[in-house]
């Protein structure tokens, strides 16, 4: 074994808590929960984040394809053809021509631009997140109807039954000039898919209405592929570039590029922002066993005289400051995950206290996502140990450098 039984008996020794020594006492105990806070915390944040990710990437998939084809100039026309290839293609679940384009909704005199998605009404009804994501009207878009999604619903002032005039920026030229091209659409359905940003401007509308309004007869901008596993880019791009040579594949991450990398970049500051604490923890260690050398300098001296070797000594306090790293990293592990499994749970039994209910912070905690990595728990699982068991080279070295003679003059 690494630690002798002689050595592990003083590392003990020393550890307990002595009148004397009370000061040393406390700053190992602040280290301890320091620790076990730092690794408990960031276990919890990071695997919170890890369930918000999970559900924005899940709506981003359902809201914008798993994979767009395109053709690399103007409209694709021979889209039947290719989406026949690509649902040959093991792995897809999912193939939709569609038509995309920008236009301007007016109800009743309010007026703001929209992204118009047209889709055949079994596309939409079959489409992830957006065809379970109607919360009025019909899931269903008929032969000349639309949805609005429900930020444009209440930007707009409109509802399911009333009409949406849509002005297409592609004009129909006469001689008198351009004149924009409008029509009046019945609203069949609201679709809330929880992304402002995205319900505040989306429409959808009939494949074959888009492509009359739109002047795009027999062709659309693009096909919407949906795949099994999605997270696997490289192979989704290898199979449908492979399918669909010569057209382009834009996937989920680039079509939402600043979006993936600012949560990456969230992501990695906040795990630097919190691996502080475990480090300002292991400086507490550092404290606490230089000072607990000093304290047993005379001790240490007699020790050597004894017999101990310098190795021993070393040992001795590696074993000392180690353990209180050690116990309250694991400590902190155990706690990070019972938190983490039961984050719900706790935001529900805070909501019961007729004090704390309706808050605002209770509510955030009992609708919290959270799931493990584990990869992730061992890492800081490696570097809790790493720091503060690195944080106790330097007092052990200073033990077993201790001079005897030094020490028992001045002891």
């Amino acid at each position: 074994m690494i630690f002798t039984a002689f050595e592990r008996m003083v590392a003990l020794r020393y550890l307990r808590a002595r009148r004397q020594e009370g000061t040393v006492s406390v700053i190992a105990g602040f280290s301890f929960i320091g620790i076990a806070l730092g690794v408990a915390t960031l276990i919890v944040v990071m695997s919170v984040m890890n369930g918000f990710r999970a559900e924005l990437v899940a709506r981003i998939q359902g809201v914008s394809a798993h994979a767009i084809v395109s053709a690399p100039k103007g409209p694709l026309t021979d889209y039947a053809a290719v989406a026949e290839k690509l649902r040959a293609v093991p792995g897809v679940t999912q193939v939709q021509p569609v038509v995309e384009a920008q236009a301007l909704a007016m109800v009743n005199g309010r007026a703001t631009g929209v992204k118009v998605r047209g889709l055949a009404a079994e596309d939409f009804a079959r489409r992830p997140i957006v065809g379970s994501s109607v919360i009025i009207g019909l899931p269903q878009l008929g032969e000349d109807g639309v949805a609005l999604g429900r930020g444009l619903a209440r930007l707009l002032g409109t509802g399911v039954g009333a009409e949406v005039t849509l002005i297409s920026p592609k004009g129909t030229a006469t001689p008198f000039g351009t004149v924009l091209r409008r029509k009046a659409f019945p609203v069949y359905a609201v679709v809330d898919v929880q992304m402002p940003e995205h319900d505040q401007s989306a429409l959808y509308m009939p494949l074959a209405e888009a492509q009359t309004f739109f002047r795009l007869p027999g062709a659309v901008t693009g096909i919407d592929v949906f795949v099994a596993n999605p997270n696997d880019v490289p192979a989704m791009r290898r199979a449908l570039e492979a399918a669909a040579p010569g057209l382009i594949v834009t996937d989920w991450r680039q079509a939402n590029g600043s979006l993936v990398t600012a949560l990456a970049v969230e992501r990695v500051a906040m795990f630097v922002v919190l691996t502080l604490i475990i480090l300002v923890a292991s400086f507490n260690i550092v404290s606490s066993m230089v000072m607990l050398v000093r304290g047993k300098s005379a001790a240490i001296a007699i020790l050597r005289t004894m017999g101990a070797s310098r190795g021993s000594i070393l040992r001795v306090f590696l074993l000392a400051g180690a353990s209180i790293g050690t116990v309250g990293t694991l400590a902190g592990f155990g706690l990070g995950i019972l938190v983490t499994d039961n984050i719900r749970e706790i935001g529900a039994a805070l909501a019961s206290v007729p004090a704390m209910a309706g808050m605002p912070l209770v509510s955030f905690l009992s609708s919290l996502p959270a799931i493990v990595d584990w990869q992730e728990v061992g890492v800081v699982l490696a570097m809790g140990l790493v720091l503060s068991i690195g944080a106790t080279v330097y007092p052990a070295l200073r033990a077993a450098r201790t001079d005897p003679v030094e020490a028992l003059r001045h002891g």
